[in-house]
């Protein structure tokens, strides 16, 4: 049994949704559930082939991107940010030891999972309506979690995430300030069925099917209130440890 599509009726349905990185599986997935839950009137799924482009690690891109998407006219109610880096060709899989560790893959690890995100505050909370709720919220990991850590190994992932989650909670100290009733929140996935995790699977453990994972993950964002702000929560909507 799938979980149900969020209906999003937390949110004022007069605005636009956006998805950073609908090119990966659950950015996909996500953008498609927004669309199916008709609360929004647009949804633009962004990604490095969307039309416009947007590359986490170009922030010329980001600028151009949220442009366009301000250029709309419609108020921005939800950005979710679904980037994010773990292994690749180029740089190989997570570190197992500090003797792996390598600046090349740090620098990549940190650019996508921290200073991407970071450039996609920048430029997209201006853009969320000082009135009625809005939210930001980017997919960061459990084993990002200082406190959580009690296995090591995955270097630059843990590091470059526990970045990104003291970037959201600093932003979300300064939208309090300006935006009350905004949501700025980081959200573990869980395991999901994607290329970034298949190598990594164990036995017994729960994988989901992207659309899943999305509709979890949406979820959580639909129940989160102005209160939530800064937090860090995991699919189910439980509170993860820094």
């Amino acid at each position: 049994m799938t979980d149900p599509t969020p209906t999003f009726g937390s949110f004022p349905a007069d605005g636009a949704a956006v998805v950073i990185g609908a090119g990966g599986a659950i950015g996909r997935a996500s953008a498609e559930a927004l669309r199916a839950s008709r609360r929004f009137r647009a949804v633009h799924a962004l990604s490095r082939r969307s039309d416009p482009p947007i590359d986490v690690t170009d922030e010329a891109s980001i600028a151009a991107a949220a442009e366009r998407v301000q250029a709309a006219g419609l108020p921005v109610r939800l950005v979710l940010d679904c980037t994010g880096f773990l292994h690749d060709e180029t740089h190989g899989g997570p570190e197992k030891s500090y003797r792996r560790l390598d600046p090349a893959h740090m620098a990549h690890a940190f650019a996508v999972n921290a200073i991407g995100p970071a450039l996609a505050m920048k430029h997209f909370l201006p853009l969320l309506p000082r009135e009625g709720k809005a939210a930001f919220a980017t997919l960061s990991a459990k084993v990002g979690s200082i406190g959580d850590n009690g296995f090591g190994g995955w270097y630059s992932y843990r590091a470059s995430k526990a970045a990104l989650n003291q970037l959201v909670r600093t932003a979300a100290i300064e939208l309090s300030r300006r935006r009350g009733e905004t949501v700025c929140v980081a959200i573990h996935p869980g395991t999901t069925d994607t290329p970034l995790s298949e190598p990594f699977g164990k036995t017994g453990l729960t994988v989901r099917a992207p659309g899943d994972a999305a509709r979890r993950i949406l979820t959580v964002i639909d129940g989160l209130a102005a209160r939530d702000s800064g937090g860090f929560f995991n699919h189910d909507g439980s509170v993860l440890p820094w």
